[in-house]
């Protein structure tokens, strides 16, 4: 599944805000490098978290970040500036197009126009190539939060029907048939174990379906260890010995018993988004006390060995 997912052009990561989204998109494209090919992480917070957790300021062009990896925040406004740059003849006409009002009004008021400019970007990029770059590069797109990356994701198939035949209404074309292109791109959807991002992710799931985006897999996150059980628990409480307090005992028998109910339950949940997306889930173990470039490192370490365990990419199909 992983490598699958790897030999993809473009990858767009879905998640609830607070999954580790950002996290994992950083993981999954640093993961690419390790074979060699070069990774661009797309990331569409404007806060852009990850370039602070990279040390590297914001910018709307790739900036490097380690080797073969590349990072730049995704903006609608400057996707837009960019493609005007490549189809309006002139530096005097261009400014005077940037500076005018009835440009402003149109960035900030035509319905959907950034949304549609960042996945064009996305679309132009994926189609560029370059001579002397490794043989294959992996876009991957740190996407909003679920409702807002749905919105993201319609706005190509709502822009072809407005605008039908018009320019715009062929780059949208090209976008709607790039997201559905499963030999090129994928969608990945993070989730942890709580309740409210178990719902989300099967309710994401199931509108992604519904336009014919279906995700290749779901990444469960943060899932607690369990390398005991209620027997060694048990073994615990009843040890004895000079230095060995009954009370202490009963407290890390208490935190174990905790930690015990919250590996049952992310079973539990993985079970629940399993049959309920009939969609490969992929497991990342929880790592306490990581955070930042550490915390990434150790989740590439873990899909590593996920991928040294799969078979070979497949070739994949078309719808």
């Amino acid at each position: 599944m992983l490598n699958e997912i790897l030999a993809r052009r473009v990858l767009i990561v879905l998640g609830k805000g607070g999954v580790g989204k950002s996290t994992l998109s950083a993981a999954i494209a640093k993961l690419a490098t390790m074979s060699g090919a070069r990774a661009l992480i797309m990331e569409c917070d404007a806060r852009a978290p990850l370039a602070a957790t990279f040390g590297v300021a914001p910018s709307f062009v790739p900036t490097q970040v380690a080797h073969n990896l590349a990072l730049m925040t995704l903006d609608g406004r400057a996707a837009l500036e960019e493609y005007l740059r490549l189809v309006v003849p002139g530096r005097m006409l261009l400014k005077a197009v940037f500076a005018s009002r009835l440009y402003q009004f149109f960035v900030q008021a035509a319905p959907g126009l950034r949304e549609l400019m960042m996945l064009g970007k996305v679309f132009y990029d994926a189609g560029r190539t370059d001579p002397k770059a490794p043989a294959r590069s992996l876009i991957v797109v740190d996407a909003p939060a679920s409702g807002q990356a749905m919105s993201l994701l319609k706005m190509p198939t709502a822009a072809r029907s407005t605008f039908g035949d018009s320019i715009v209404g062929k780059e949208a074309s090209n976008i709607s048939r790039m997201l559905r292109d499963r030999r090129n791109c994928a969608i990945v959807q993070v989730t942890t174990a709580d309740s409210l991002s178990i719902s989300e992710t099967i309710e994401t799931h199931a509108q992604l379906n519904s336009i014919h985006l279906p995700p290749a897999a779901v990444f469960f996150n943060r899932i607690p260890p369990s390398d005991f059980d209620a027997a060694d628990i048990s073994a615990l409480t009843s040890r004895r010995g000079p230095h060995l307090r009954k009370r202490d005992l009963e407290h890390l028998a208490e935190l174990a018993k905790s930690e015990l109910s919250r590996a049952a339950e992310a079973r539990k949940a993985i079970t629940r988004i399993r049959t309920a997306t009939g969609t490969p889930v992929l497991e990342i173990a929880e790592h306490s006390g990581l955070s930042g470039i550490a915390l990434i490192d150790r989740i590439v370490e873990n899909l590593a060995h996920h991928r040294e365990h799969e078979p070979a990419p497949r070739a994949a199909h078309r719808r």
